[in-house]
C-alpha cells in the first residue's frame, strides 16, 4: 500500500479537467459578407462624403466602390463561389471587345475606356458575388438596416426641401455652393438626401419601400416603431423629394406587394386593412402643415410634365422606358463598334471634351450601350440584362407559388432597375447591383 501511495500524484498536481465548451460554427464567409456591407455604405454615403466629409478628394470617391468591389470578385472566385455562367461571360467578352474598338476605332483614350468598362468588369459580376454570399437571412437584415435608414433618410431631405441651395446640408459635390438640388417646382429643388444627384434619393426609399412592404406582412426581425416611422418617413418622402419616379417606384413596390397577397384569397381582408390604414395615414399627413407645401410642390411638378409628356400615360412611360424603342429604331444608324465605350458617361464627356458633362452620345441606357458599343455589342448586352430579368422572374414566381413573397416583392424593384437603369451614374449602378444582388440570394435557404 505504501508503494502505491507514493506513485500517486499530490492532490492539485494537475488541473481539473472542465466540461468541453460547445463549438460554435463560424461563417467561413462573414469576412466576404462585411464586405457586401461596406459595398451598401460606400453607396448610400458616397455623396456624403464627396460633399461634406472629403470634398477636396470628390473625383476620386466617385469610384470609391471600385476597390472593394474587385477585392470581393477576386476572393469569391478564389473560394470557388463565383463559377462562370453566360452573364457574366458575354459581359466580359464584350467589355474587352469595347475597350480594343475604342482604342482602335472609337475615342481612342484609354482613361475613358477603362472607367466605361468597370461598369461590365466590376459591377456586374457583383450581381453574382453578393447572390452567391449572401443568403435569405442576410437579405432580410439589410432591409431591416435600410427600414431603420428610412425616417432619418426622410428628416434630413425635409431640411433639405426648406433650406437654401447655399445651405451647409445643400453643398454640392467639391463642396460646390452652388448647390447639389435639381430643379423641382415653386421655387423649390429636389433634395438629393446623402448622395452624389437626387437621383439617389428615389432609388434609397424605391428599395426602402420593398423592405417596408415585407416587414408589414412578416413584422417578425424589425422593431415595430422602426417600422412605423419608416412608413411615415417614406410617404412623407415622395412629396419632400419632388419626384414622380419615387411615387412610381413606391406604387410599383406596393403592386407587387398587392399581386402577391391576392394569391391567397385570406390575404384579401389583410390586404384591405393595410390598404385603409394607407389611406388614412396619408389624410393625416396631409393635414401636416410642414407637408402641405411639398405636396403642393409634387402636384405642380406632376402636373406640368404630364402636360408635356402627354399626361400620365406618356409620363410613367417615358420614365420606364427611357426611350428604348428610339435607341433599337436608330441602332443602324451607329458606327459598327460605336464610338467607344465609357464615351457616353458624364466623367467620359468631362474626359474627351476638357470639362464638360454634357451627354456625347444619349441619356437614355439602351441608346448609349447603343452608342458606345455599337449595335451588335450593345445589343448583346441588352439581350443579358433582359434574359437576367426573365430569369429572375420565373425563380422568383415559382417562389411565390411557395408562400414565399420576399423574392416577389424585391423583383418588382429589378424590374425597373436592370433592364433600363442608367449604370453610367454610380448611383444608379450601385443600385442595380446590389437588388439584382439581393433578389438572387433571397432564393437561397436562410443557412446556405
Amino acid at each position: 500500500m505504501s508503494h502505491f501511495a507514493t506513485t500517486l500524484p499530490a492532490p492539485g498536481a494537475y488541473p481539473a479537467i472542465r466540461p468541453a465548451r460547445p463549438v460554435v460554427a463560424t461563417d467561413p464567409n462573414q469576412l466576404l459578407k462585411r464586405g457586401i456591407w461596406a459595398y451598401l455604405l460606400l453607396l448610400i454615403f458616397e455623396g456624403a462624403l464627396r460633399r461634406w466629409v472629403l470634398p477636396g478628394l470628390a473625383t476620386p470617391l466617385l469610384i470609391v466602390r471600385d476597390p472593394l468591389a474587385l477585392w470581393l470578385i477576386v476572393m469569391t472566385w478564389r473560394r470557388s463561389l463565383l463559377p462562370a455562367n453566360p452573364y457574366m461571360t458575354t459581359t466580359v467578352a464584350v467589355s474587352i471587345l469595347g475597350i480594343i474598338s475604342a482604342l482602335l476605332l472609337g475615342h481612342g483614350n484609354l482613361t475613358v475606356a477603362i472607367y466605361g468598362s468597370r461598369i461590365l468588369l466590376l459591377h456586374f459580376p457583383m450581381i453574382f458575388v453578393i447572390g452567391r454570399v449572401f443568403n435569405r437571412a442576410d437579405v432580410v437584415k439589410m432591409g431591416a438596416a435600410l427600414v431603420w435608414m428610412t425616417a432619418p433618410m426622410a428628416l434630413l431631405i425635409a431640411v433639405q426641401f426648406y433650406s437654401p441651395q447655399s445651405a451647409w446640408v445643400n453643398r454640392g459635390v467639391g463642396g460646390d455652393m452652388s448647390g447639389a438640388g435639381f430643379d423641382g417646382a415653386m421655387g423649390f429643388f429636389r433634395p438629393p438626401a446623402t448622395f452624389s444627384f437626387t437621383n439617389g434619393t428615389h432609388l434609397f426609399f424605391g428599395m426602402a419601400a420593398c423592405f417596408i412592404f415585407y416587414f408589414w406582412l412578416h413584422p417578425k426581425g424589425i422593431n415595430r416603431l422602426a417600422l412605423i416611422a419608416a412608413t411615415v418617413g417614406l410617404l412623407s418622402a415622395i412629396p419632400f423629394s419632388i419626384s414622380r419616379s419615387l411615387l412610381l417606384f413606391t406604387a410599383v413596390a406596393l403592386l407587387f406587394t398587392a399581386l402577391g397577397m391576392l394569391r391567397h384569397p385570406k390575404n384579401i381582408g389583410r390586404l384591405l386593412l393595410l390598404g385603409m390604414g394607407g389611406v388614412c395615414v396619408l389624410l393625416l399627413l396631409s393635414r401636416v402643415s410642414v407637408l402641405q407645401t411639398p405636396i403642393e410642390a409634387f402636384v405642380s411638378r406632376f402636373t406640368a410634365a404630364s402636360d408635356v409628356e402627354g399626361g400620365l400615360k406618356g409620363s410613367l412611360g417615358n420614365r420606364y422606358l427611357g426611350g428604348m424603342l428610339e435607341a433599337l429604331a436608330n441602332s443602324g444608324q451607329q458606327p459598327f463598334f460605336g464610338y467607344g465605350i465609357g464615351m457616353g458617361t458624364n466623367a467620359g464627356s468631362a474626359i474627351l471634351t476638357g470639362g464638360s458633362r454634357a451627354f456625347l452620345i444619349s441619356e437614355g441606357e439602351w441608346g448609349r450601350l447603343i452608342g458606345e458599343l455599337g449595335p451588335w455589342l450593345g445589343l448583346c448586352i441588352i439581350f443579358v440584362r433582359m434574359a437576367l430579368c426573365v430569369k429572375l422572374t420565373v425563380a422568383c414566381y415559382k417562389r411565390l407559388r411557395q408562400n414565399d413573397i420576399l423574392p416577389w416583392i424585391l423583383l418588382g424593384n429589378g424590374l425597373l432597375m436592370i433592364p433600363q437603369s442608367q449604370w453610367a451614374q454610380p448611383t444608379a449602378l450601385g443600385f442595380s447591383t446590389l437588388i439584382a444582388g439581393l433578389i438572387i440570394a433571397s432564393l437561397r435557404p436562410a443557412h446556405s
